[in-house]
């Protein structure tokens, strides 16, 4: 039997499954959702708790057991990410409102896990029952069938506040990420008050209300002048730095630098990091004035001590500080939500408008849901106060049918049929009555206490208040004012209750540069061994051991801590060595290799002179390369601040075979590999800049290159060897340039 198959090309195939997975992690599980700001996770696991009816005011649960019942219910991908999502929601130090009320050991400020979630317990915070979770049972949003069907939840929750901006996030989802920081919630809520009555704010104008963002560990934004392109574009980086406190000792005179409030980035591991940054910082030149540094963080809030030596210029280590550690530091803005089923990145007013939206939603859906529920209540009330009236004759329609239908019947339609009445009186008042099917069942179903005169007084209170409540519904109904009125309304009252004064201070302060300290140099070598390994020791330790350095290291030049040495390779290049950034060390360390501390790649080239700037820079240098190119240049070219250059030019599959200090009384000789020689004066070698090739010194035949160079007076050399012969120098007459030379 054959069966059918689809001949498709497999890229497409790939392309399709690829985007589908990327959309999945996008929408489903890494981005929030921009009308609440929760991603799905969060989401399940609120509504899941609201489901097993953890209230505020109800005792903590288990979190292993919200975790299992989300699990199980809603978000069947594993219990470490619905137990780490519960945990965040519930961590004051990085939420701005948390939603959830922890109960025992949730994580700390200084990058401490929470307890497993056998011992931690939870429940929703007030907050999150009346702005995130209140009105569901009113039809305010759709609801779909969980992942197998068997039960249903909510696309998304009724929120009243503008949880994305209040909370902020954070999501890596497939090719993009979302960062957006908290704000403060009163801001947030006036910002979107404003935009409630004047829709033609621009970002601009909602930054009146929303001064930036407002992180719960407090700090400082430093970079105010550049919020409002920020929330313009969605994204840019926000400059917050810690706060920091300078006090004086009496006792000892000495000052103290005290840090009360962290960076948002420094939260969790940063703080270890910091410590340890700040440690190592007192035992550089910059931060020697640092004598000690304490952690005295408690539940009370951040306090970092910082201990300076006496005489230390404090103003100066917090500088460094700033500079140095994550004191300051960059948050990175990324405001990507999920919006109308796609990501998008939002400017501070869409997602403002994007919530606004969805409150009206809300409004309609709630109210429209109040309204016919209290149609449906005076309906019934209209009926139940009619049979009061009337309540002699529907006793005897009851007493006289033979069951519930027909007394139903009778009620509705007026049939009286197979109904035993004591008058005819009676019978036709009975087929007057045309009470409508729901009042009907309402009448049958109704107790005999409810004819008590105040049972009778008391409903007719409640339609009262029945009718009071259509028409103040009908009234939030009739348009958008009237819609906006209400959502003000809301908005004022969340705003009262749960509303906090700001932690972060929007300032603009210039980016901390420090002055670099001009320290005496110092007496020092550089050691460059035959693998490439770089090192420096002071000059007592070289001189107690220079046979033994000089006999192990390829390299050795006596410097200044501060020299600088250049390194000309085989391809043309110069690299600058700063001797402040070759490790001291002692006589038995290995030291780094040189490819780490300079441009050098030591498997593309080879070094063929290494030389001290201060050595060269007054001279000029003789460039040799393998095909004959030859010039002299000034070593001034080559006091630059750039860590790489071109030194000289060269042909394809040329390379330099020499770099040399040169001088009015040297010669040069080219000894090339079929035995010609050639000295040229100093005089006769042009002298050319770092880009040029150099002139032809000497003309070489087929398959011919030049081997060996050497400088005779520089080297005092007085023979060379040829072939394996010694020859004398002096009996090398000096040739002209571009010449052949003389055959050996």
């Amino acid at each position: 039997m054959s069966h059918p198959y689809l001949d498709t090309e497999y890229s497409d195939i790939m392309e399709k499954s690829y985007i589908d997975y990327a959309m999945s992690v996008i929408v489903s599980r890494a981005l929030p959702d921009a009308r609440d700001g929760l991603k799905p996770v969060q989401r399940r696991t609120l509504y899941d708790m609201h489901q097993l009816g953890i209230r505020f005011n109800a005792p903590y649960r288990k979190s292993a057991r919200i975790v299992g019942d989300t699990m199980g219910k809603f978000h069947p991908h594993g219990d470490s990410s619905i137990y780490g999502a519960l945990v965040v929601l519930a961590q004051d130090f990085k939420m701005g409102t948390p939603l959830i009320d922890g109960h025992g050991n949730f994580g700390s400020i200084e990058g401490d896990g929470a307890a497993a979630m056998r011992y931690t317990e939870a429940r929703l915070k007030e907050i999150t029952q009346e702005t995130m979770l209140a009105d569901l049972d009113k039809d305010v949003v759709d609801f779909e069938p969980n992942f197998d069907e068997t039960e249903k939840e909510p696309v998304i929750l009724p929120a009243k506040i503008p949880n994305l901006l209040i909370n902020g996030s954070e999501g890596i989802a497939v090719g993009m990420a979302t960062n957006i920081p908290p704000h403060n919630l009163l801001e947030v809520m006036d910002a979107a008050c404003a935009l409630i009555k004047d829709p033609k704010l621009s970002d601009a104008d909602l930054l009146e209300y929303i001064k930036g963002p407002d992180f719960p560990t407090g700090g400082i934004v430093a970079n105010a002048e550049d919020l409002p392109e920020i929330y313009q574009t969605g994204s840019g980086k926000i400059r917050i730095r810690g706060k920091v406190v300078i006090e004086r000792q009496k006792r000892t005179g000495k000052e103290r630098i005290i840090i009360t409030e962290i960076p948002y980035t420094m939260i969790g591991a940063g703080i270890g990091k910091f410590l340890n940054d700040v440690a190592a910082l007192s035992d550089t030149r910059e931060g020697a004035g640092i004598s000690d540094i304490s952690n005295q963080s408690s539940k009370e809030g951040i306090r970092i001590e910082i201990e300076l030596k006496k005489g230390a210029n404090s103003t100066q280590i917090e500088q460094l500080l700033y500079r140095k550690t994550k004191l300051e530091d960059t948050f990175g803005v990324n405001i990507l939500a999920v919006k109308d089923g796609r990501p998008e990145v939002l400017s501070i007013k869409e997602v403002l408008q994007t919530y606004i939206d969805f409150q009206y939603e809300l409004t309609k859906r709630k109210y429209t849901s109040l309204l016919a529920a209290e149609e449906k209540k005076r309906e019934v009330q209209e009926g139940l106060i009619r049979a009061v009236d009337v309540i002699d004759l529907i006793i005897e329609i009851l007493r006289g049918s033979k069951n519930r239908e027909s007394a139903k019947r009778c009620m509705v339609d007026g049939i009286t049929d197979g109904i035993k009445f004591k008058t005819q009186k009676s019978k036709k008042a009975a087929e007057k009555l045309k009470f409508t099917e729901t009042q009907a069942n309402a009448i049958l179903e109704m107790r005999l206490y409810k004819l008590i005169g105040l049972e009778i007084t008391s409903l007719q209170k409640e339609y009262a208040e029945t009718l009071n409540n259509i028409k103040k519904y009908t009234k939030i109904l009739s348009g958008q004012k009237e819609m906006g009125k209400e959502i003000l309304s809301v908005i004022k009252k969340i705003q009262a209750k749960y509303g906090t004064g700001r932690k972060t201070k929007i300032d603009n302060i210039e980016p901390i540069r420090l002055e670099k300290v001009e320290e005496s140099a110092y007496p020092a070598v550089l050691i460059i061994d035959r693998f490439g390994y770089t090192r420096s020791i002071s000059d007592t330790l070289y001189e107690k051991n220079k046979e033994t350095v000089d006999k192990e290291n390829k390299t050795v030049i006596p410097c200044l801590s501060n020299s600088r040495i250049c390194i000309f390779t085989n391809t043309g290049k110069m690299h600058t060595l700063k001797m402040e950034n070759v490790p001291s060390s002692k006589m038995k360390d290995k030291g780094t290799p040189l490819d780490n501390i300079c441009g050098f790649d030591s498997s593309k080239e080879d070094i063929i002179g290494i030389y001290l700037l201060d050595n060269i820079k007054e001279k000029k240098l003789y460039f040799v390369t393998k095909q004959g190119f030859i010039k002299t240049t000034e070593g001034s070219c080559f006091d630059v601040t750039r860590k790489t250059i071109d030194s000289t030019k060269l042909e394809d599959g040329d390379e330099l075979i020499m770099v040399a200090p040169a001088d009015p009384q040297t010669s040069i000789v080219l000894l090339t590999k079929k035995a010609f020689t050639l000295r040229l004066r100093e005089a006769d070698v042009p002298e050319k800049g770092k880009t040029a090739r150099g002139v032809c010194g000497i003309k070489l035949s087929e398959g011919d290159e030049v081997d060996s160079v050497y400088i005779p007076e520089s080297q005092n050399m007085v023979t060379i060897e040829v072939n394996g012969k010694s020859l004398s120098i002096n009996k090398l007459k000096t040739g002209t340039r571009a010449s052949k030379g003389t055959k050996h």
